[in-house]
């Protein structure tokens, strides 16, 4: 049977840790941040039930790198490098025949390059796909919100790096106007090309993130390590799509604003009776797009690197997005801060906004 594995850690410390070993959940993250790097790749779960509607059944497996993100971004790369690798090759063992790679682990260093030369099984970071959802997710989360895409003011924070780049170009199209804010003014320039050449919005750059104050529709996909949008940031009414692990919004933004939406990457719901053997925190048959991407390709039985490195290109962004309609995995709704976002909260979120601008 054609199948896949994909690389999960603890982003939450204490919390991811305790999905699999209780006893560990009580220790302090500094603990668990310490010991982590002596821990070895972990088995997580089998999964099963995943069914194309273009006929077809894979399985697959989660194996756990056990390096928390305080972790690898501390240790020399190679150190995390050695560590995503081991835990590649107990995939291999596995029999997987393609392996995901999920949140830091598609990040460290080159982008999973350097990994997928020292596996002997294709590897994918996921981000083609993780495009494809976050656009389509912003596409939805401003229809719920009534912006009109045409008359509308987007920015990408973190516009310089690959998802940041790619996530312009498309969102461009759509929209009225776009803000690229990064902290480098020459690469700036570079993405400004790129996204001028599709066409469409007019293009601004900056490198404050004061400048997304009067902005209808933010897409945020940096990889800084603590939180960069704070509640005074956002205008009523804005819709935010944060697709940074860890988080770019923080919590206080949703604790304070009940004005403004906030959404992660949007869920993906996964064709078949799926089961995944581990509660990694979603709803049945919902996956993360990085998980659902390898997923798509061992349906279609390619067996390549499809996304590796730093580039990724729109039209990357679309084959997959095709291949994921063809198999049936589509946008299963939002999530904001661990839990689903409901039509309800929406309206509600609506009502505050045009309250709050005096409508």
């Amino acid at each position: 049977m054609d199948n896949f594995a994909f690389i999960i850690h603890p982003i939450e410390p204490q919390k991811d840790v305790a999905r699999k070993f209780k006893l560990f959940g009580y220790f302090p993250t500094s603990v668990i941040d310490y010991f982590c790097l002596f821990f070895p790749p972990v088995y997580i779960s089998h999964i099963t039930g995943i069914r194309s509607i273009a006929g077809g059944e894979i399985e697959g497996w989660f194996v756990a790198c056990p390096l928390t993100p305080t972790r690898m971004t501390q240790v020399p790369t190679e150190v995390a490098y050695r560590k995503i690798v081991q835990t590649g090759r107990l995939a291999e063992k596995l029999g997987a025949k393609i392996l995901g790679l999920g949140a830091f682990t598609s990040v460290v260093g080159d982008a999973g390059i350097t990994i997928s030369k020292s596996l002997s099984i294709p590897v994918t970071t996921g981000n083609s796909y993780t495009v494809a959802v976050a656009v389509e997710a912003v596409r939805e989360a401003s229809r719920q919100m009534d912006i009109v895409l045409s008359q509308a003011k987007a920015a990408v924070v973190g516009a310089t790096g690959a998802l940041g780049s790619v996530c312009a170009q498309l969102l461009a199209r759509d929209v009225a106007e776009m803000i690229l804010v990064g902290r480098r003014l020459p690469r700036l320039e570079e993405v400004r090309a790129h996204v001028q050449a599709m066409g469409g919005a007019h293009v601004s750059l900056a490198t404050d993130i004061e400048a997304i104050k009067d902005v209808d529709l933010i897409v945020t996909v940096t990889s800084a390590i603590e939180t960069i949008i704070e509640p005074h940031h956002l205008k009523p009414g804005a819709v935010v799509l944060d697709v940074a692990r860890p988080r770019d919004v923080s919590r206080q933004v949703v604790e304070e604003r009940n004005d403004v939406l906030v959404i992660e990457g949007g869920m993906v719901e996964v064709p078949g009776p799926v089961d995944f053997g581990f509660d990694f925190g979603f709803p049945p048959k919902m996956a993360y797009a990085c998980m659902a991407e390898v997923m798509i390709l061992a349906l279609e039985g390619r067996y390549e690197s499809y996304t590796l490195g730093r580039d990724i290109t729109a039209e990357q962004v679309e084959e997959i997005a095709s291949l994921a309609a063809k198999h049936g995995f589509r946008l299963g709704g939002f999530r904001s801060f661990e839990r689903a976002v409901t039509g309800e909260e929406v309206k509600l979120i609506k009502e505050n906004a045009h309250r709050r601008m005096g409508h």
